[in-house]
């Protein structure tokens, strides 16, 4: 009888990997994206910067953008050998979706709230990629946690031609009807590439290792 093969997956404790203080990276976006897909291409480039420098990723653990991501990273740390792990955080749905093959510590979530909750308590910056509903509502919800300093000012990284009308579309009603403050805008930056995107985060990754203070990186710190 064939010996049964040991998943490489590890379930993980938060509170165990929060003490860590590793910086790590939200990356928000669609299941549904395609690996011919330019966004998907972006996202494993993305994916590699982070890993070969030994920043850890979290994303959702399903296909498409969250496949792209960990896939990315997976080649990143591999080449440079480095500890840095890329966390799936799945869930149960209606209409099941497969868990991608390139991430290494695990943990399984009912309800969108607490999986939410866990993604903010693990990250230090944020990237949303290209997504439908399920990507909006990772987008606004950690935009509120920062309005409301139920978390402090990290960056929401907006990446690729999805984000750009949406804000104009914030400017042009809910600030231009003082539905929000100006300085509601300041965590969120967009931007067209994976090397973009990188830059902003090792701005902030910088200021994490001087500071080794998990979620209070000013992004008063970003050009604009």
């Amino acid at each position: 009888m064939a010996k049964k093969m040991k998943s490489k997956v590890e379930f993980f404790n938060l509170d165990k990997e929060v003490a860590k203080q590793h910086f790590r990276v939200a990356i928000f976006g669609s299941a549904r994206i395609k690996p011919n897909n330019k966004d998907y291409k972006e996202v494993v480039e993305l994916g590699k910067f982070l890993g070969e420098k030994g920043i850890d990723v979290v994303t959702g653990g399903g296909p498409g953008i969250m496949e792209a991501a960990c896939k990315g990273h997976e080649l990143g740390r591999k080449k440079f050998k480095n500890h840095s792990h890329a966390f799936g955080l799945t869930i149960r749905l209606p209409k099941e979706q497969h868990d991608n093959k390139h991430f290494d510590m695990k943990k399984d979530f009912i309800k969108f709230s607490s999986r939410l909750d866990n993604f903010i308590q693990l990250s230090d910056a944020v990237v949303v990629a290209t997504g439908g509903v399920g990507t909006l509502l990772e987008f606004l919800y950690t935009w509120q946690l920062v309005q409301v300093e139920h978390i402090y000012d990290i960056p929401i990284i907006l990446l690729g031609d999805q984000w750009p009308p949406l804000i104009e579309w914030v400017k042009k009603g809910p600030l231009k009807n003082k539905l929000l403050n100006p300085e509601d805008l300041h965590p969120l930056y967009t931007v067209k590439s994976a090397k973009e995107a990188y830059k902003l985060i090792h701005l902030v990754h910088e200021a994490y290792k001087k500071n080794k203070n998990h979620n209070h990186l000013a992004s008063s710190s970003f050009p604009k």
